[in-house]
């Protein structure tokens, strides 16, 4: 009987690792699809021909003393919406480097809370990973540092690489 037990979870161990392997291959592939969708954004006039652009009241470098920066967004306000595609996000971010030349570095994926929510209970999600809240936009967002490694997580918000020019 210990046998059969020991066998099962056995079993059970290496079919956990296949999955886990699975998934870590398929991310890794979404991401270089999300990659070799926005190669062309590595210049900001490509990103502005596409229909992104600063907005107003959110057009200056997001940085957080201590924990990291994001970077300047250019967002493309028609696509905001309750609809997610993993090729088009709704936002490019672009970090600045030591002299201040801004560097493709990270996309986000917007979608407005109200109308999310009257639609549906469940979190957006997208990559495996759901988005959170900024409640000072009434946002679910989710980042995806494709172009510049962020040592605290693809997704996190704050990069401690990136920081704004003073």
């Amino acid at each position: 009987m210990n046998r059969k037990i020991l066998l099962i979870a056995g079993l059970i161990a290496v079919l956990a690792a296949t999955v886990a392997t699975i998934a870590y291959a398929s991310g890794r592939n979404d991401l270089a699809k999300i990659r070799s969708a926005t190669k062309t954004f590595r210049k900001i006039e490509a990103v502005k021909a596409a229909g992104y652009s600063l907005v107003p009241d959110l057009d200056h470098c997001f940085d957080n003393p201590g924990v990291g920066g994001m970077g300047y967004h250019y967002i493309n306000t028609a696509s905001l919406d309750t609809t997610l595609d993993l090729l088009k996000p709704e936002a490019i971010v672009y970090a600045p480097d030591k002299k201040g030349k801004l560097q493709l570095a990270a996309v986000e994926y917007i979608v407005p809370a109200e109308p999310w929510d009257a639609e549906h209970s469940e979190l957006p999600m997208l990559l495996g990973q759901h988005f959170h809240l900024n409640e000072d936009l009434g946002v679910y967002v989710l980042h995806a540092w494709v172009w510049k490694k962020n040592p605290s997580g693809v997704f996190e918000d704050w990069n401690p690489k990136v920081s704004c020019p003073a």
